[in-house]
């Protein structure tokens, strides 16, 4: 885990930039959350592989594994705005995206609008550190680094 240790390490010293990563790191899921909780970070999980390779599959896949309220309305824009209010007594959050190719090869639009709405709240000047990492081959996302 040492390219996701250290993205943690450097984002709890303020020595990383949070951000969105393609990252290939075979791990259990249980095992890449115990490391980011036990970093103090708040851990999400989206499962593309079995359930968010369409836009309405991956809106409510991330609304479940970031605990989004009730009224979350499952479109882009409630997810910019739902995004802007995780995390809150946290060091960040970490949201693994596995199988994010299923939602990028079905459907490229959604894809970009989401690694849009993503970036903008990696970006954000308020809230805490917030990174994704997308697990797993897939196309070739231009300016997203690996975390390796």
């Amino acid at each position: 885990m040492s390219g996701l240790a250290g993205l943690l390490a450097g984002l709890t010293q303020g020595e990383a930039e949070p951000g969105i990563f393609q990252w290939h790191g075979a791990f259990d899921v249980a095992d890449v959350e115990h490391a980011v909780e036990h970093a103090g970070f708040g851990f999400g999980y989206v499962d593309g592989w079995t359930g968010a390779g369409t836009k309405p599959e991956f809106l409510a896949a991330v609304g479940e594994a970031l605990g989004f309220p009730g009224h979350y309305g499952q479109n882009f824009d409630a997810l910019a705005d739902c995004l802007h209010d995780i995390g809150a007594g946290q060091a960040g959050v970490v949201l693994l995206w596995d199988g994010w190719s299923t939602l990028a090869r079905a459907d490229e639009q959604a894809f970009g609008i989401a690694l849009s709405v993503l970036g903008s709240r990696v970006h954000a000047d308020r809230g805490v550190p917030f990174s994704v990492l997308l697990r797993g081959e897939g196309p070739e996302v231009p300016g997203v680094p690996s975390l390796d």
